[in-house]
């Protein structure tokens, strides 16, 4: 690939913030974990993605992630928790037009990133562990040559229902928290406009920065 797998796992959490996320161990389960099970699923369309990178382009595999992306992390609740206490103060359409947009620049990051095939294949723990407020399935990204790379999430739901509310890039860096960092100094500085705005063009630079155009990707002002 033109970009190294862990450079650009990397890129998924720029300025990344290390937490520590030990988690409580949940024991054997009956039956197929069903946190894991959301994962499996995602990481097929991703590999079923990945295979087809260079026939489906940027465009092409934005719309093909995009519907298992939305079924598989709750996008609501991230754009809440990343923007912390602020979002009470926020008008409902707002709220909502921030969702979208955190929800195009999510998309878009995993359309961009990924965007070839190199013999990778991920390996996703079998039973998840209870945490107070979810449960952690474990997951290692395996190259075709270097080091696993793992890969945490933290779901949250009830019976088959579980879905991702942060990933954790090497075990321990958290996402939200470092989205909360960047997107707390954009909303000081321009309030809910100019953070819309910055969402906005991280999507757009994600298709420009992997040779696409901003135009490539739906939602985008010029398409």
């Amino acid at each position: 690939m033109p970009v190294s797998l862990k450079r650009r796992l990397a890129l998924l959490l720029p300025g990344a913030v290390l937490l520590g996320v030990a988690a409580i161990p949940g024991g054997a389960q009956d039956g197929p974990d069903p946190a894991v099970r959301r994962i499996q699923t995602f990481y097929d369309s991703l590999l079923a993605t990945m295979k087809q990178a260079d026939r489906l382009g940027i465009r092409g595999r934005y719309e093909k992630l995009a519907p298992v992306i939305r079924e598989t992390f709750d996008l609501a609740a991230m754009t809440r928790i990343a923007i912390g206490p602020e979002w009470n103060s926020f008008a409902p359409e707002q709220q909502s037009e921030l969702t979208e947009n955190f929800s195009r620049m999510t998309i878009a990051t995993y359309a961009s990133r990924f965007d070839g095939y190199s013999g990778e294949r991920f390996d996703v723990e079998p039973t998840s562990d209870a945490r107070n407020t979810g449960r952690i399935v474990h997951t290692k990204l395996i190259p075709s040559s270097g080091e696993p790379i793992t890969l945490n999430y933290l779901m949250r739901g009830s019976g088959d229902t579980w879905k991702i509310v942060d990933v954790y890039l090497t075990g321990t860096i958290s996402e939200l928290a470092t989205r909360r960092s960047e997107f707390a100094s954009i909303v000081k500085s321009g309030g809910p406009k100019a953070l819309v705005e910055s969402l906005r063009q991280q999507a757009d630079n994600r298709g420009r920065y992997f040779g696409g155009s901003s135009a490539e990707l739906p939602g985008s002002v010029s398409s």
